[in-house]
């Protein structure tokens, strides 16, 4: 697992933060701003960034990487005057005006909403000698502010639920020691960064191919509305679509419930469902962006649930297939589906069929039934990968 630090080139790298990071089993990778280069050609094998402040002189840096990283939900911390390159990223007016007047009695104070933030819960009172920023700053649109100070700007806040900017670390052009609450901080947004890797993989992968999505595959429509008709669900009904992407199987979904049934197209990542609607899902059904192993929905909710490529690459099959069985009402239908079958796949990947591969039956029959599933269904044939379960 990899964590971009961004900084300026005149910036250090203070050790504090390699070290933290490393704690947490993150690498560190270093990209230098300079002459306004965009930092990096992408996100690939990244699970976090933090933007580390430089010299107010320095030269006014492209955020392409940050606007990537907000668009995939990709966990950002930014330092000091490093916020400056995250809240241009974020679509804030860049910095202006004169800077306020030192002012060495007033402290940071954090806000009742730090108290329930992913990273800022828990922490104690900020310690004195952290001194407030004087810049001032326009906020993002929608940034919930974490601590302020009377009479300065804003001085930590979090955007969605991914990216937090602090500017009363003291991070510049020195590079000086965070002190044990900015450690304190950093090992809480390292932890987080961990324990999200799988998810702000996949949306990175997704988010770049999003766009794209539904045209490079639109030749397997017809495949999709067959795999649905095997579902047999009476009208009236309820459906999702599970990892739905552009939710290519909405529209045969709510043909077959009809205008009384419900229809709810599930993805993790938001630039897919985003897509979704530029191509009319909404007139099909719902979207809804959530984490498939946790899902907001209540006990015996749904009527059918269809998954294409989704069960094979979670980290955790079994618990999504018993939180899928949780929502489903009892004689519930789960259909697995791919367009092709796991020897074509495995064919094209240049290997040969992997006899531990989940989606084999003899691997995929008993994960099924420990977890609440009855096999009704199994083919895996050239052209398709079926399988059709009934909640037991």
């Amino acid at each position: 697992m990899s964590v971009v630090v961004v900084q300026h080139a005149s910036a250090e790298t203070p050790p504090t933060v390699r070290r933290l990071l490393a704690s947490a089993g993150l690498s560190t990778r270093t990209v230098l701003l300079t002459d306004g280069a965009d930092p990096s050609p992408g996100l690939s094998g990244v699970e976090g960034l933090i933007i580390l402040g430089g010299p107010r002189s320095a030269p006014p840096a492209d955020p392409a990487l940050v606007r990537d990283a907000l668009a995939a939900e990709v966990p950002v911390l930014a330092l000091g005057s490093g916020v400056r390159l995250l809240a241009e990223g974020a679509g804030a007016a860049p910095y202006s005006g004169p800077r306020l007047p030192a002012d060495d009695d007033r402290t940071v104070e954090l806000t009742p909403a730090a108290r329930t933030d992913p990273v800022f819960a828990g922490a104690g009172r900020p310690s004195p000698g952290l001194r407030p920023a004087a810049d001032p700053l326009e906020l993002p649109a929608g940034a919930v502010v974490l601590a302020s100070c009377d009479g300065y700007p804003e001085q930590a806040f979090r955007i969605g639920a991914s990216t937090w900017g602090v500017r009363f670390l003291p991070q510049d052009e020195t590079a000086p020691a965070l002190g044990p609450w900015g450690e304190e901080l950093l090992g809480r947004f390292a932890a987080l960064v961990t324990a999200r890797a799988e998810h702000t993989a996949t949306r990175a992968f997704f988010t770049r191919r999003a766009d794209a999505w539904e045209e490079r595959f639109a030749y397997q429509t017809p495949a999709y509305e067959s795999a649905v008709s095997r579902m047999r669900l009476a009208p009236g009904r309820r459906a999702v679509d599970l990892g739905c992407g552009t939710g290519r199987a909405m529209p045969a979904l709510r043909a077959q419930v009809g205008p009384a049934g419900q229809v709810l197209g599930i993805d993790v990542t938001p630039a897919m469902l985003t897509a979704a609607a530029r191509h009319g899902r909404t007139g099909h059904g719902h979207l809804l962006a959530a984490d498939c192993t946790r899902l907001p929905l209540p006990g015996a909710s749904v009527d059918g649930i269809f998954s294409a490529g989704l069960l094979d690459h979670l980290p955790d099959p079994h618990t999504a297939l018993r939180e899928w069985a949780r929502v489903t009402a009892p004689d519930g239908v789960l259909l697995l589906f791919h367009p092709s079958g796991r020897a074509e796949r495995a064919a094209r990947h240049g290997r040969p069929v992997d006899p531990s591969d989940l989606l084999a039956e003899h691997n995929l029959r008993p994960a099924l039934e420990s977890t609440g599933w009855h096999l009704e269904a199994y083919e895996d044939t050239p052209t398709h990968f079926l399988t059709r379960a009934v909640h037991s």
